[in-house]
């Protein structure tokens, strides 16, 4: 992997993810790190599988990330610190190579991915709390293996309290289908990665792919 022009090539998408939304008040705005590291000489990611005790998505495979706070400089702060948070290691331990264009989610999440690399696997001593083991997967093996692609509905239905009156009589007041979206399954040994994460780590090896 050439860094420096992986780098050149990221450094174009730096923290564009907001500019662009004017309602963001409507999603829920987060960061996450695709932390890199040289294991045997091979670069790999590293990847979270999330406890089993959070109430939101226990056990499923993850980026070290989170909610972008208003505290936050910008979304590669919140990078950095959900990562030293979550992997307990320290911020200077991150090299912070650049960043991916912004993923919107018809779920109503905005992901702004950042790609930084680790300086040491070994220092990584994972928060009890939030993540139960650590584990990594080469690029090489991510290039040579396409992700399984399924295809997911996305319908909508006025909530309770929705004013029928202003709107014509002919108005669903029922579930309609909306619009599909795929979803990308990564599979490496015992582990499935999948969703907003499978769809992360696709958009970062396309980039990866161009470099010359």
């Amino acid at each position: 992997m050439n860094i420096a022009k992986l780098s050149v090539k990221l450094k174009q998408y730096e923290e564009q993810c907001f500019q662009l939304i004017s309602n963001e008040e409507d999603y829920f705005s987060s960061a996450v790190l695709i932390p890199l590291v040289q294991i045997a000489g091979e670069w790999s990611i590293v990847f979270e599988v999330r406890s089993q005790d959070l109430t939101w998505q226990p056990g499923e495979i993850c980026l070290p990330g989170g909610k972008v706070e208003k505290t936050d400089m910008n979304s590669a702060m919140t990078a950095i610190r959900e990562t030293t948070e979550e992997l307990g290691i320290l911020s200077t331990d991150i090299q912070l190579l650049g960043s991916l264009k912004c993923l919107v989610s018809p779920l109503g999440v905005i992901i702004c991915s950042h790609v930084g690399i680790l300086s040491d696997y070994a220092h990584i001593r994972p928060s009890q709390s939030e993540v139960s083991k650590v584990f990594t997967v080469p690029v090489t093996f991510l290039l040579e293996h396409p992700p399984l692609v399924a295809q997911m509905e996305v319908a909508t239905r006025p909530s309770e309290g929705f004013p029928f009156d202003l709107v014509p009589a002919n108005f669903n007041r029922d579930w309609r289908k909306r619009s599909a979206y795929s979803v990308l399954f990564y599979q490496y040994q015992e582990y499935v990665i999948w969703g907003l994460t499978a769809r992360v780590i696709y958009s970062f090896l396309e980039i990866y792919k161009e470099l010359p």
